[in-house]
Parts: C-alpha cells; structure tokens; sequence
C-alpha cells in the first residue's frame, strides 16, 4: 500500500483546521454566532474525518484482502510444483534403486 492515502487524510485534517481558523479570524459576527458556527464546523469535520477513517479502513481492508488472495495462489503454484519436482525426485530414486539391485544380484551370483 502506498503513502499517498496517508497523505490525502493528512491534507484533509490540515484543510479542515486551517479553514477553521481563517473562518474565526474574518468572522464579523458576535461571540455566541462564531461558537455556534465553530461548534458546527467541528462537528462537520468530526463527521468528515470519521469517514475518511472508515474509507482508509475499507480500502487497507480490501488490499490485503487481494494480497491474502495473490499470497494463497502463490503458495498453492509453490505446493504444486513441489510436488512435480518431488515425483522427479522419486522415480529418479526408484531406477538408481534398480540399478543397485541389479548390480547386487549380479555380485551375489558370483
């Protein structure tokens, strides 16, 4: 997974903060207005972040649900092969088994 979904969250906080504080500088309004829209504005940007939060879950969810999925091909691929190489392996074994028996049945006559 990249960084780039780290920044993006990031970035969000930042705009929202920023855009907090500049709409409390120019706010030409009396004090219980600007804590009323402040109010309002961190509970959009509470709302804001907390789907931003499940949004990241669901796709760091959804990425290593495919990673888990490539990883199992991957194994199962290694598995299979493994198992032809071993087959390999085992016929192999049985004729230098052959040959070695033969060779001592052919001492054992002499």
């Amino acid at each position: 997974m990249d960084n780039s979904n780290g920044n993006t969250f990031l970035a969000l906080l930042a705009g929202s903060a920023i855009g907090a504080v500049i709409g409390i500088l120019y706010a030409p309004d009396k004090g219980v207005n600007t804590r009323r829209r402040i109010s309002e504005k961190a509970e959009e940007t509470k709302d804001s972040l907390a789907e931003s939060a499940i949004d990241f879950k669901d796709r760091v969810a959804t990425t290593m649900a495919s990673e888990k999925h490539t990883l199992d091909n991957r194994v199962e691929s290694l598995i299979t092969d493994v198992s032809y190489k071993t087959e390999d392996v085992i016929t192999t074994l049985e004729k230098k088994l052959a040959e070695l028996k033969s060779k001592n049945k052919k001492l054992q006559k002499s």
